[in-house]
């Protein structure tokens, strides 16, 4: 009885099996007027941020379409992209992750053809997900999430002494990958020394800051000692990332994009919109207590 009933389903509803090329929806016709350029980008994933950015110079001369190279089974990312360099064009633009080709600025291999490509769009930031990250639009998206403006945490302030907390392993990190030199401080231990694990509301997270502190504290002093040959290297190359835009307040939009997304924002705004929603079921159970107790009286 259930698997007739599920076969009058699928025959009404073409949702509950796969559709056909011809029951798909067909594209929109093109506008002739319009020349079309194609933009490839990494992954999925960043077809809506580079919609974003391409979508300020739509004009009655230009259509941008925002895609994912075709590659059958071969993997997407920026390799894939770099390797189409010599037949990007005009009409055939590539947008990638900066990751830190722009800070580096021409002095590794990847930096300098990232930079000589004429038609290679990249991030200041470190990736997509470091836009998303960025401490003054945080709050609207706890609002977004929970319908409540109550202000009770201060993210572009917290994320103002991160920063400045986890920038010295930052450079740390920077220098070793631009050495390519791995075992110095490779990306696992750069994870496992920035993220906060907990956030404590009370004073503004000032607990786990002074927790992180302390991890950093300890962890750069083991490179130290471990690397004393590179501190006075890393002076300068620190001066060579300010000079591209890099200061402490800011090294949070520069470092690993998906390590500040998941070990430190989505920590924050979990805490964050766990609170608000809670004060609005508190609100909510309030109002309706005094509501009765007016109709009772």
């Amino acid at each position: 009885m259930a698997k007739k009933f599920r076969e009058k389903l699928r025959k009404f509803n073409p949702f509950t099996r796969p559709m056909t090329l011809d029951e798909l929806p067909k594209p929109l016709p093109a506008n002739p007027d319009q020349r079309l350029v194609k933009v490839y980008v990494e992954g999925y994933e960043d077809v809506a941020f580079w919609r974003g950015i391409f979508d300020h110079f739509q004009n009655p001369y230009l259509r941008f379409e925002i895609s994912v190279p075709d590659r059958g089974d071969l993997p997407k990312g920026k390799k894939v992209l770099m390797g189409m360099i010599p037949r990007s064009s005009e009409e055939l633009l590539l947008c990638v992750d900066s990751d830190f080709d722009y800070l580096f600025a021409g002095r590794t291999p990847q930096s300098k053809e990232v930079a000589e490509a004429k038609f290679m769009f990249h991030t200041y930031a470190y990736a997509t997900e470091n836009f998303l990250c960025y401490a003054p639009s945080l709050h609207n998206v706890c609002v977004k999430a929970t319908k409540n403006d109550t202000r009770i945490f201060d993210f572009v302030k917290f994320m103002h002494e991160y920063s400045c907390t986890i920038y010295p392993l930052f450079l740390w990190y920077a220098y070793s990958a631009q050495l390519a030199t791995e075992n110095v401080f490779p990306l696992i231990d750069f994870k496992s020394a920035v993220r906060i694990g907990y956030l404590d509301l009370a004073d503004n997270g000032e607990k786990t800051l002074e927790w992180l502190r302390r991890n950093v504290a300890k962890r750069e002093e083991m490179l130290r000692k471990r690397n004393p040959k590179m501190i006075e290297p890393m002076l300068e190359f620190e001066q060579q990332l300010k000079s591209r835009g890099l200061t402490p307040e800011n090294a949070y939009l520069f470092m690993h994009g998906h390590t500040l997304m998941d070990n430190v924002v989505l920590i924050m705004l979990n805490t964050v919109c766990e609170k608000l929603r809670a004060m609005s079921i508190a609100s909510s159970l309030s109002t309706n207590s005094c509501t009765s107790i007016f109709e009772g009286s």
